[in-house]
């Protein structure tokens, strides 16, 4: 008898079995069920790890904001301790506080309370509006007596609940090195928490700043501002550089946390993002995610029994899903290496890259380019059209740098305004210097923003590997540092990088120091140089020019030291003394018995649109007896078009003190007649490089013959600057030029120079 194994029959009909659909629907409803759910709990784990590294790095970049503003508003404030502590210790004294009030050195007493308290710690002096006299801390002035540095004061209640005083304060020695008492900014606490942005930091984040004795100067969590408590300083640093949520020590809530220390200061900053409220979109998702995978789980099941008829939808329903999650992860991975804005590469994506090219062109040896690009004056676009407009003017930058590169080129934005570009194979630098150009005049051209035209321009910085540095940091550092001479270079050019001239960076600030002394110590003098009728050559009047007589480096042109002092504010305080000098010394010339001329003072940006302008002027006029025609004020035409609306108010209010107006260097600044008329000036100077071939070369002379009909159209007085040859002279009489001034017709003078040649004209007409 022939007796088989029980199993023989079964084996070879397994596969078919499981193509039956008793077998084959449960187990393609398990397999889809297992598919479901787990591409669902993929998708909540992605979502949540994307959130939690989103609030990572915004609580990193909220930490390194706030600690940038923190170390500002410090510095400050110790700025003034020493001013007031040199001041007092140089012999003033009391009277210290009052001078350096007056000349306007003192940061508003709105904000802050500058006091003079004496060896016992009683307030002798105080810029407070009150005038109140008080007592310093005695804990304070123990800790001031007893170092030379500064000390932060515990949070002091105010007059009104929930209010708090910091007090910051250094020690004054009398002329023994004694104890003499302490000079105090007083700072409402809630001051350096007034950043708080809700909108980032959420109802339950944190921002807070931190004794390193591990008392709260201030912390704000949503609208409530609380201060003095105590926290241990050195577990929250620890606990902070983690990279997971903790919960806050003072309050248990879990939050993303920084904290900083503050170099140089006995503070550090803390930031925190509430986990709950960076999570939300991240726990809806899920809820979504969960909910969709029931639903369709609930469906499967439902229609088990007609899986055969439906095994293609089902199919093509599963596809979809994988696609789906490909594409979310894809999505994610977009977002972490490009700039949501223009698209364009981020930091992270661009540090890869540059990488990447190092090491390629160290092993091909062949050069590459780094150039770090930022536009000029930016902010002031979205100061005056908003951040939406500033948006849109960043996106159409990011389309026209695409425009002036190669496919292997790579160009991503760092943040801000700011850009860089890597060229990754460079033959020689005229190379790079062609696409540097594009790029300047590939911004320059005008943007169209909230209907209206605007132009900006940048200022491009450019690294050579290996020539400028031979990695990624010094490469991008080397490349923002020539991007800052291009800056000072006039904006709207490109620089390469050069070792002499970022130590002539360092040389920058010791001249800043130096003029910050040079108006008391009386280093400044006055030029003049004489304006000239075109036809009969006799002097219509004079332009005074500052120049500074360093005692070590002799006489410092102009171009070395008016942006250092306009771009640290010293410009107002010259500007003055240059407006009364100048007025005087008219009419010293009159008194003399002198004829009277006009005097042109230039104004900068920061004098133009200061707010005391006015008044300043109306008390110049007072003091000196000058006539206001006399004097003629000249302003640059690139600042008038800046800001037309409030350029008019400024010249209307000018025009009402009988003082002349005149636009310099025109013709730069893109003005049009219609733009032209709206100004109530006097005269137009032709900038000086139109005068350099507008003998010669067709185009300046035809730009110069418009300009002069442009100015006669108005009956404006027409003036041409940087006379040189006898050439240019008969061009511009010809074509009806009313004024000259240059070197052609006389170079600047000291006063009596001017004087004698004044009197020398005035007995040759006698």
């Amino acid at each position: 008898m022939n007796i088989k194994p029980l199993w023989s029959g079964t084996l070879p009909h397994l596969p078919g079995r499981l193509t039956e659909p008793l077998w084959l629907f449960p187990a393609i409803a398990l397999l889809m069920l297992a598919v479901i759910w787990g591409a669902a709990l993929r998708l909540v784990a992605a979502e949540r790890t994307a959130a939690e590294r989103s609030a990572l790095q915004s609580s990193l970049e909220l930490a390194d904001t706030y600690e940038a503003q923190a170390l500002r508003a410090l510095r400050e404030i110790d700025q003034t301790l020493k001013l007031v502590q040199y001041a007092h210790e140089s012999g003033a004294r009391q009277l210290a506080l009052h001078r350096l009030d007056e000349r306007g050195l003192l940061p508003p007493d709105l904000l802050f309370s500058v006091s003079i308290a004496d060896r016992s710690g009683a307030v002798v002096a105080s810029t407070h509006a009150s005038g109140r006299r008080g007592q310093v801390d005695a804990a304070q002035l123990a800790a001031t007596r007893a170092g030379d540095g500064l000390t932060v004061s515990l949070p002091q209640p105010g007059l009104a609940a929930g209010e708090w005083t910091l007090h910051f304060a250094r020690r004054l020695l009398a002329r023994d090195g004694s104890f003499d008492g302490t000079v105090t900014v007083s700072v409402d606490a809630a001051y350096f928490v007034s950043g708080y942005d809700a909108a980032r930091l959420g109802a339950h984040g944190v921002l807070a700043l931190l004794g390193t004795d591990g008392v709260f100067r201030v912390r704000r969590s949503g609208e409530a501002v609380a201060a003095g408590d105590r926290t241990d300083p050195a577990a929250l640093l620890l606990a902070t550089d983690a990279a997971r949520v903790a919960p806050s020590p003072w309050d248990g809530v879990p939050r993303y946390t920084r904290a900083h220390e503050l170099y140089g200061f006995p503070l550090a900053i803390v930031v925190g993002l509430a986990e709950d409220e960076q999570l939300t979109a991240a726990h809806a998702a899920r809820h979504v995610y969960l909910a969709r995978a029931g639903a369709a789980s609930a469906v499967l099941l439902a229609v088990v029994g007609l899986l055969g008829r439906l095994s293609r939808q089902l199919a093509r329903a599963r596809q979809a899903a994988v696609q789906e999650h490909i594409a979310h992860a894809e999505r994610v991975e977009y977002l972490a290496y490009h700039d949501s804005l223009t698209g364009l590469p981020n930091r992270s994506l661009f540090s890869r890259l540059l990488g990447q090219g190092i090491a390629e062109a160290r092993r091909y040896e062949r050069q590459l380019a780094v150039l770090f690009l930022d536009l000029d004056h930016f902010k002031q676009i979205n100061d005056t059209l908003g951040h939406d407009a500033g948006d849109d003017l960043l996106k159409e930058v990011a389309l026209r740098l695409r425009g002036c590169l190669r496919e292997s080129d790579t160009v991503a934005r760092l943040g801000g305004d700011e850009f860089v570009v890597l060229l990754p194979v460079v033959e020689h630098d005229q190379q790079i210097a062609t696409v540097a150009q594009n790029i300047l005049t590939a911004v320059a051209r005008p943007f169209v923003l909230i209907g209206q035209e605007f132009r900006i321009s940048a200022s491009v910085g450019v690294a050579r590997f290996p020539l400028d540095g031979l990695d990624e940091q010094s490469l991008t550092k080397h490349a923002d540092s020539a991007m800052y001479q291009a800056k000072e270079d006039g904006k709207n050019n490109f620089q390469f990088y050069s070792e002499a001239r970022s130590a002539n960076a360092l040389q920058r600030v010791s001249l800043e120091a130096s003029l910050r002394r040079a108006l008391e110590r009386g280093e400044f003098v006055l030029h003049y140089q004489a304006k000239r009728d075109a036809r009969s050559g006799a002097i219509t009047g004079t332009e005074a020019l500052l120049r500074w007589q360093h005692p070590d480096l002799g006489l410092v042109a102009p171009m070395q030291f008016i942006p250092v002092a306009e771009a640290t504010g010293l410009i107002v305080p010259i500007g003055r003394w240059v407006l009364r000098s100048a007025c005087a010394q008219n009419m010293a010339w009159q008194r003399a018995g002198l004829p009277a001329l006009r005097m042109a003072v230039n104004l900068t940006a920061r004098q133009f649109f200061d707010d005391r302008l006015i008044g300043e002027l109306n008390a110049v006029l007072a003091e000196t007896g000058m006539a206001p025609e006399l004097l003629e004020l000249e302003v640059a035409e690139s600042l008038l078009m800046h800001d037309v609306g409030r350029s008019v108010g400024i010249l209307n209010h000018l025009r009402k003190l009988g003082v002349r107006i005149a636009i310099d260097d025109f013709g730069v600044g893109y003005s049009s007649l219609s733009a032209l008329k709206q100004f109530p000036i006097d005269s137009i100077k032709i900038d000086r490089s139109f005068m350099r071939d507008a003998g010669a070369v067709p185009e300046d002379r035809a730009l110069t013959e418009a300009i002069i009909a442009m100015g006669r159209t108005l009956s404006l007085s027409v003036v041409a600057q940087g006379i040189e040859t006898r050439e240019q002279a008969d061009f511009l009489r010809a074509n009806g030029c009313n004024e000259f001034q240059g070197y052609f017709v006389n170079r600047p003078m000291q006063a009596e120079d001017f004087a004698a040649l004044l009197g020398a004209r005035a007995g040759v007409a006698a």
